[in-house]
């Protein structure tokens, strides 16, 4: 017996609307970086400076999991057996901080919630999600098994970098394109780190100097780990944590110029991201 277009049209939106209350992926993600390290060269030769922009590169090569279903997600660095050591080239130690936020967001109940830390003391930056003015493009590639379109969106961001002349911090402002790769066949509004809001899952992000690439997708696991609502930390809005970190900024510039005066802190580069 033939079915009827308009009863196999209710049964095709009832099949659709149970699969997305049921819908649950684990999304793995691995980061990448560019650097361009502006130094002194009468003190850093060149050859030096490769040698730590490619310890740089290394050092940020992590590797991330999106455990997400189809009104929340949750954004964790994988652990490893054992922390990378402080790289270091030619007696220079490169030393590292932050980057292991853990990022949690309901796209229905329009809440996010960010465990951070900053100098040592942990945050729970409470807030909602900050929202991307993205523009949808007509490209596509593909990215594994899956068809991906692209979008866009601009924003105006802030460069502060240490003049050794002066003993301050200089801010330039530039704008900075993002691109993003989403698929339709994962219809949810999630996607790594703090990029989300297109009609499917994003994929791949890069901002000319930050790349985050998705590996592997596992779809509706067995053994689906439940997502954790964030709860460490002292509470915060987006706004105020700003506030606390460029007061923190201020201090440790004080304190590197101090210390540039005293005669510095021997061969040590120091470089913090997020806190």
């Amino acid at each position: 017996m033939k079915v009827p277009i308009t009863l196999s049209l209710i049964l095709s939106l009832w099949v659709t609307s149970l699969f997305a209350q049921e819908f649950r992926g684990i999304a793995t993600y691995k980061t990448d970086r560019k650097f361009d390290l502006a130094m002194d060269s009468s003190q850093v030769n060149s050859e030096m400076q490769k040698q730590l922009a490619a310890k740089l590169k290394q050092q940020f090569q992590r590797e991330y999991t999106l455990n997400f279903n189809q009104h929340e997600s949750l954004y964790t660095e994988v652990e490893k057996l054992e922390g990378p050591a402080p790289a270091s080239a030619g007696g220079i130690n490169i030393v590292l901080s932050g980057n292991t936020d853990v990022i949690y967001r309901n796209v229905t109940t329009d809440s996010y919630l960010r465990e951070t830390e900053l100098m040592g003391k942990e945050f729970l930056i409470e807030d909602k999600p900050e929202k991307l003015d993205w523009k949808l493009e007509k490209d596509t590639k593909n990215i594994g098994n899956y068809t991906c379109f692209k979008a866009t969106f601009s924003e105006d961001v802030t460069d502060q970098i240490f003049d050794s002349t002066t003993d301050s911090l200089v801010s330039t402002t530039r704008t900075r394109v993002t691109t993003a790769w989403y698929t339709l066949d994962i219809p949810v509004k999630h996607g790594p780190s703090e990029f989300w809001g297109l009609p499917g899952l994003i994929l791949e992000i890069n901002d000319g100097e930050q790349t985050i690439l998705c590996s592997k997708i596992v779809l509706n696991p067995e053994k689906a780990s439940e997502i954790a609502i964030p709860n460490t930390g002292k509470v915060v809005s987006r706004k105020e944590f700003e506030q606390i970190r460029e007061k923190k900024m201020k201090e440790m510039q004080e304190q590197f110029s101090n210390d540039s005066r005293r005669g510095g802190e021997g061969n040590v580069f120091k470089i913090r991201i997020g806190g």
